[in-house]
Formats: C-alpha cells, sequence, structure tokens
C-alpha cells in the first residue's frame, strides 16, 4: 500500500477529491482545505493499494495537479484497517504483482548518475573478480557479485527504452560504458602491479581453472543465463523485491566478464580478452532485451487488468466518478 500525499490547487480540490473517492482501491482520505502553504492550496492524503496505484497516479497527472501543486508517496509498512481490507479486495489484480511505473522510474532514474561511489563500487568489484580469476576462487567471484552496482543503470535503461526517455537511455548507457571501462583499466593496473609484487602472475592465468574458466567461454548458456537474470531483475525490481541477491545474478554474467577482459589483457593472452569481452556483450544485450520483454508483458497484463476493471465498475461508484478524470489508456508517463 501507498500513502499518497497531494496539494490541490482550490479549483481543482474537488476533481481530486472525487476522483479519489471513486477508485475502489482508496481508502483513508482526508481533505484539509486550505492547509498547504507552499504551494498554496488544500491538503489531501489517502492510502492507496499498489493495484490501484498507477491509475491514479495517472489520473491525477491527466489533471495536470503536479504543474501547480504535488504529488508525493511512500511505501506503507504496516496498516490495520478494515477500510485498507476491504481496499485490497475490491482492486483488481494482485499487489505483488502491481507495476507502479512513476515508482519504477523515479528509483531507477536515480541511478543512472555516474556519481563517485557507483565508480569505486563497480572497479572494487571488478579487481576482486580479477584476483578471484587468477585464483580460480569462485568465492572471490560471488564477493564480486556483491558489489557490483551495474544492476541500477541497466534497469534504468530497460524503463528508459519502455518509456521512450532518450535522456535517461543517454545517462545509463553512459554510466556502464565509463563504469565498466574505468573498471578494467584499473583492474589491468592492479593486476600489473601485483605482478610486479610477486603476488600473482601470468602462469596463473594460464593454468587449469575448472572452477571459472566459464567466464571467457561464451555459448548459448551465456545467452540463457542473461535472459534468466534479466527477468527476474525486473520482476524483483517491479514487485518490490530488489537485493543483494538480485544484485547477484546480474553481477554473476558481467563484473566476472569485464574483470577477465582486464586479466587476460593486462598478460596480451588476447584470445583469453576476446572471449570474455564477448561474453560481456552477450550477457549485457540479453538482460536488457529481456528485462525490457518483461516490463512490456507487465504493462500489458495490468492495462488488460485495468480495462476490466472498467467494464465491472459498481454503478455507485462510476456515478461518482467525473467524465474528464477517466483511466488514460496512453503509455506510461515520463516522470521527469
Amino acid at each position: 500500500m501507498l500513502h499518497l500525499r497531494v496539494i490541490a490547487p482550490p479549483d481543482q480540490s474537488g476533481a481530486v477529491a472525487d476522483l479519489l473517492a471513486a477508485d475502489a482501491g482508496v481508502t483513508h482520505l482526508v481533505v484539509l482545505p486550505g492547509a498547504a502553504r507552499q504551494p498554496a492550496g488544500d491538503y489531501i492524503t489517502c492510502d492507496v493499494v499498489r493495484e490501484s496505484a498507477d491509475g491514479v497516479l495517472r489520473r491525477l497527472q491527466d489533471l495536470g495537479v503536479e504543474a501547480r501543486g504535488a504529488i508525493a508517496a511512500d511505501d506503507v509498512e504496516l496498516t490495520l484497517s478494515a477500510a485498507a481490507d476491504k481496499a485490497a479486495r475490491d482492486a483488481p489484480g494482485n499487489g505483488e504483482d502491481a507495476v507502479v511505473w512513476d515508482e519504477i522510474a523515479a528509483k531507477t532514474g536515480e541511478q543512472t548518475v555516474l556519481t563517485g561511489t557507483f565508480l569505486v563500487l563497480i572497479i572494487v568489484a571488478t579487481m576482486i573478480a580479477g584476483i578471484g580469476v587468477l585464483l580460480d576462487q569462485p568465492i572471490l567471484i560471488v564477493g564480486a557479485m556483491v558489489v557490483g552496482p551495474e544492476f541500477g543503470p541497466l534497469a534504468a535503461l530497460c524503463v528508459a527504452l519502455l518509456r521512450r526517455q532518450p535522456q535517461v537511455i543517454t545517462r545509463s548507457i553512459k554510466a556502464l560504458v565509463v563504469g565498466f571501462l574505468a573498471a578494467m583499466l584499473v583492474t589491468v593496473l592492479s593486476t600489473w602491479a601485483l605482478t610486479a609484487a610477486g603476488l600473482v602472475g601470468r602462469d596463473m592465468l594460464l593454468a587449469d581453472r575448472p572452477l571459472t574458466d566459464f567466464i571467457w567461454r561464451p555459448d548459448a548458456l551465456s545467452w540463457v543465463v542473461g535472459v534468466l537474470a534479466g527477468i527476474a531483475g525486473m520482476i524483483s525490481l517491479t514487485s518490490k523485491k530488489s537485493g543483494s541477491l538480485v544484485g547477484v545474478l546480474i553481477s554473476v554474467t558481467t563484473v566476472p566478464a569485464a574483470a577477465n577482459v582486464a586479466v587476460a589483457a593486462a598478460y596480451g593472452v588476447w584470445p583469453e580478452a576476446a572471449g570474455s569481452a564477448l561474453q560481456l556483450v552477450i550477457n549485457l544485450v540479453a538482460i536488457v532485451l529481456a528485462g525490457l520483454l518483461t516490463l512490456v508483458v507487465q504493462l500489458c497484463w495490468w492495462r488488460r487488468v485495468e480495462r476490466g476493471t472498467d467494464r465491472n465498475v459498481p454503478r455507485q461508484r462510476a456515478d461518482r466518478e467525473p467524465a474528464r478524470v477517466t483511466a488514460s489508456r496512453r503509455p506510461p508517463r515520463d516522470a521527469g
């Protein structure tokens, strides 16, 4: 459930309140006339179940509330209310499967900025994976996967492609390209430094590495793993279940491959470097395509649920909803 806070200009307050009251998934509606000072207007709060949240936010934006007022939403961790239980029963679909597009766009959009923190994390992850490749140690590879931050830009790229946001697409690609190039460059330098210190050597790369040699030998399963990672990543993001384990699943196909490229390049083992680079490209493309397809399927599914709800909405609630706030059927709006 989301807690919705709206500042509505006085001339729109009635329409906003009617819009919210007409939705079966909205409850705990409170209207405080004249309570808002900046921007000035009426302060309206309510709770809305996740399966209704996207439609409610879209209709509020159709009214243009955000242009002269404000719309904000927060997650509600605990609600003890019979009214809330009824809203969850009356709303279409299941909250676990619900997609709130503006929430996803805001969350992923923040992760497209090329920050110092992002660079440090991806560099450290790639360096750890590089050592793991040389030592043939899966434990170090898994540790690098946990540290790797590339899930954010990859998810943002999928969302931006669906919502046709060129600026977000550019920022996401920039973060990924600059991040991986910087990480591989630093890993090459660190490999040379460790070699000079006598801690690692070229013979370790050329030795049999049965536990990690899959990293530079792309095959059909590389594509399969990338597709599965993209599907799992998008579903976890849209269903509010994203976390470190999802990051590990994404990183299993990216950070180790980038590290192997760097280590092989540092020692001039170009066939292995080329194989690792191909592995990295295959998996990145598979993740993005699978993630985008997952979002498209979710969008189509929820539009179908909304259409079914519109046909079956109770007569008394339909009569209360103003005609001008009928749910839009256009693609999700750009939250930026």
